[in-house]
């Protein structure tokens, strides 16, 4: 791998609460970030935004489905700028996007600056989506891959893979190693949204989930192992 997106579930930045950012998760989730920059991996890093609202879930009544996603993409900022100011700490440069403009904290989305930021070395973080509700992190990540010319998407969950069924209600569960898209559609599987699936079938970028939240696992998917479930073409 030379160019990756980062797909990073809001879930996440909290770590072991139940709401917002765990400031020791955060560390180290820069750390297992710095240890694949330190290899030479250009990396785009996609926010999510669950540890503070779900867009399809939310729990508040009476605010309708585009607010909410409004919030959720708010969320994902304050995600973004919290993982900025610890990895500029830890001694790397990096620079944040946001598909909705807020000029006092992050650049606007703009193609080119952001495969020349790549291209000079930096870590780049995208927040807010695609700037539009109804669409969600997970399709903004293979967007983002498609736009920026990255080799593949890997998403950081806190769980190991993709399973047949939820493995924290069934311990049974069986994971895939490896799925197509076609199957991870016809299955109606819910680990990633079916835009993001079918938009990532159309450009054959692969995609692997594995569980970020294992020290040095990042470092080992980026390396060629064979942990988690990489969804790609039959």
């Amino acid at each position: 791998m030379k160019r990756v997106i980062l797909k990073l579930s809001g879930e996440i930045f909290q770590g072991e609460k139940e709401f917002g950012i765990d400031p020791m998760q955060l560390k180290k989730l820069a750390e297992e970030i710095i240890h694949v920059y330190k290899k030479g991996i250009e990396l785009g890093i996609v926010v999510g935004g669950g540890n503070f609202i779900r867009g399809t879930s939310n729990n508040l009544h009476g605010i309708d489905r585009v607010t909410s996603d409004y919030l959720g993409m708010l969320g994902t900022l304050m995600n973004a700028i919290a993982l900025q100011n610890v990895l500029e700490s830890l001694g790397v440069t990096t620079r944040l996007q946001s598909g909705i403009e807020v000029k006092s904290l992050a650049e606007p989305f703009i193609r080119r600056r952001a495969i020349r930021h790549i291209e000079k070395g930096r870590i780049l973080l995208f927040a807010c989506g695609t700037g539009s509700p109804y669409f969600t992190t997970d399709t903004a990540s293979v967007l983002r891959a498609i736009e920026i010319g990255a080799d593949s998407i890997i998403k950081g969950t806190k769980v190991d893979g993709v399973y047949d069924k939820d493995p924290m209600k069934y311990p049974k569960a069986r994971r895939y190693e490896k799925i197509s898209y076609d199957e991870f559609i016809k299955n109606d599987l819910r680990v990633m949204d079916m835009t993001s699936i079918t938009l990532a079938k159309d450009e054959k970028i692969p995609i692997i989930v594995f569980n970020i939240t294992k020290p040095g696992g990042f470092e080992r998917v980026v390396g060629g192992e064979k942990i988690g479930t990489v969804i790609c073409s039959q």
